[in-house]
């Protein structure tokens, strides 16, 4: 599961914008913006979604969903829950 926040935040981290990312995923730049503008979780072709999500991995960000502990170690980024 990728939400959106999860996008941009993973963008920052790595400092690309939407166009670099778009190129190492393999995908086009309107995709990559119509993923950052959509509420919550990214909905979209399976097999484009986890070409973002490769590129991303493959980068060295580590998508954590609600609740899972990290894998590695490192800088993350991770929501709070609303309200807290």
């Amino acid at each position: 599961m990728l939400t959106a926040a999860q996008l941009r935040a993973a963008r920052a981290l790595l400092g690309i914008d939407q166009r670099q990312l778009a190129a190492l995923a393999g995908v086009s730049l309107p995709t990559i913006q119509r993923m950052e503008a959509s509420e919550g979780t990214v909905r979209g072709v399976v097999d484009t979604l986890m070409k973002v999500v490769d590129a991303l991995d493959a980068a060295g960000i580590e998508l954590i969903g609600p609740g899972q502990p990290s894998r590695g170690e490192g800088r993350g980024v991770r929501l709070k829950e609303a309200g807290r």
